[in-house]
Formats: structure tokens, sequence, C-alpha cells
């Protein structure tokens, strides 16, 4: 396993996501075959796991939490989420409407409430990351609200250790994600879509390049858009194919992403062990893509941009 240092830790660059882990008939965690799939990454040096408060209906922070605290606490690193992306503030109320989701409407009364029902959910007494959940254009008033207090909450909680490494999630456009940087500086990481495909079409670059302005390191999700760019199309896998024969498309999307200097860890959402040990492998090896691969993307962006699905 590649690993990049942040801080004083040694980051696995691929880290593995809590949101589409493998499911039973009824759409709920299947934990038999998600466990195996954490056992896995985890023996084979996968050290960062990212949850949220919503994925599978709120059941991912306990599940990961209950099949990661059977490891030394101090041999992992867990990312959570503050959900601000779907919460409106009333009435000195955080009002949370999940229903479509699978989840009850929740009130709470503070950001504390939600916090320390995270830190039980996932039975830890601390989070290695915790990140704002989506800045963006339909959050930055709830996020800035100084009577709510959220981001002061957090750094309080920082201090006391509760909090290791403060970020946010992103999908904000660039002016807003310079605007926030430009009125909070303390702020470690940022997580955003990002590949190569997004580069261009949702101004991922942009993005990118305000995030290393500011001096952000850039955690990425979505690297190979919902599984997307594993599937491209049968022309731009032809395309690809002639470059490199014995390379997987995902490949090809995992190695842009390694051959960006400010990108720490690729979060993937693996469904599958097929997933997981093709990832693995090629987050093993240091296979940066030269300009002349990087041209070649272009020109399969430029045939599929047409058709692209929305994640």
């Amino acid at each position: 396993m590649l690993y990049k240092k942040f801080k004083n830790l040694n980051l696995s660059t691929l880290g593995c996501g809590g949101m589409r882990l493998p499911t039973d008939e009824t759409e709920q965690i299947c934990e038999e075959k998600a466990a195996e799939l954490i056992d896995y990454a985890y023996k084979n040096d996968v050290n960062y796991y990212d949850t949220a408060f919503f994925y599978h209906a709120g059941a991912s922070e306990g599940f990961l939490g209950k099949t990661l605290n059977k490891f030394p606490r101090d041999t992992w690193y867990l990312a959570d989420k503050f959900p601000g992306n779907f919460m409106e503030y009333e009435n000195g109320k955080l009002e949370m409407d999940v229903t479509d989701m699978g989840m009850d409407k929740r009130t709470y009364n503070t950001p504390a409430e939600i916090f320390e029902h995270q830190l039980k959910q996932c039975g830890v007494d601390y989070f290695d990351f915790y990140l704002l959940h989506n800045v963006s254009e339909s959050t930055y008033e709830l996020y800035t609200n100084e009577e709510l207090g959220i981001i002061n909450y957090l750094l309080e909680q920082k201090k006391t250790g509760r909090i290791k490494h403060l970020g946010f999630s992103t999908h904000g456009r660039y002016e807003t994600i310079d605007k926030f940087l430009n009125l909070y500086d303390c702020f470690e990481f940022a997580l955003m879509q990002l590949n190569y495909l997004d580069w261009t079409l949702q101004e991922a670059g942009r993005k990118y390049d305000v995030l290393t302005k500011h001096g952000v390191p850039v955690f990425v999700m979505e690297p190979v858009r919902g599984g997307f760019l594993a599937e491209p199309g049968e022309d731009a896998k032809a395309l690809l194919k002639t470059a490199r024969p014995d390379d997987t498309p995902v490949s090809w999307a995992f190695r842009f992403l390694q051959s960006l200097p400010n990108v720490f860890v690729v979060v993937s959402g693996m469904s599958t062990m097929e997933q997981l040990k093709e990832n693995i492998e090629i987050f093993s090896r240091k296979d940066l893509m030269p300009e002349h691969e990087k041209d070649l993307l272009k020109k399969v962006v430029d045939g599929m941009a047409s058709f692209v699905p929305c994640t």
C-alpha cells in the first residue's frame, strides 16, 4: 500500500468508503459480506475509513464502528461528518427531514447533541477526521451562522482531542469554496468529488486549484464517478486499451488522481471483494500518469461528456 504523510500520520492513499457497502435483499447492510470487506481492507494496510450520518439509512456509522473496533484503535482512522446538508435551523432548533433516506425526521437543540450521538453510534471516544458535510451554496448560511455556532463547537471538540483533524466535504462551486476558506482558516483538509471526467465537466480542476492555493490537502470522493468510469463505454475502453493493453479503466481513473500532488487519500465506496482487491493492487504501486496519457483522457472525456449520468 502506498502511503502519504498527513501531519504526523501515514495515511493509506486508498480509503474505504462506508456509503456503498454490500447489501442484502432488503437493502440493509449485509453484515457478513461487509465485515469481510473491512477485514480484508484492514489486513491489507488500508487505514482510512469514511462514513456519515445518512449512509445506509443511518446504519453505516454503527456498522463501521463495530467492525473496526475489533482492531487496535491506534491502527485505523475514522472519518465522520456533521449532517448539515439535510438540515434547517428554525426557531432555535435544527430540523432534519431525511424520510426519503429511510430515516425518521429528527429535531436537535444543539450541534452537541448530534456530535455526541455520532460518537455513541460509532463506539469511539474521538474521531480522527471530522468534516462538515457538503459545504455548498445550500449549506453556506447554516455553517456560517454565528448564533448556531457549529464551527466554534467543533473547534472546541478539537481542543479537547475528540476531533483530531477538522475538515469539510464539498460539492459547491469553486467560488463558494474560496469564500468559505477566506472566512475560516481552521480547516486541515477537504473531501471533494474529483475524477478525470469532472475535472472539466464540473470544474473540479478549479476547485482543486482553490484548495491547493489555500494550502488545504485534498481527499477524494467519487473517484470513478459512482462506477461510471469503470465502464465508460466501448469507444473509451478501446482508446485506453490501445494505450495500455493490460490496464483496466479503473486503473486509469486512479492513476490520474495519484498524479495530482495535492491528493492525499482517495476514498472508494467498494461493494465487492473483487473491487477491493483490484483497488488495493492499484494503490500498492506508484505509477504516475505522464502528460501524453492525460491528453488521451481528454479525448476520452470529449467522447463521453454528452451522455454522462449525474452522481
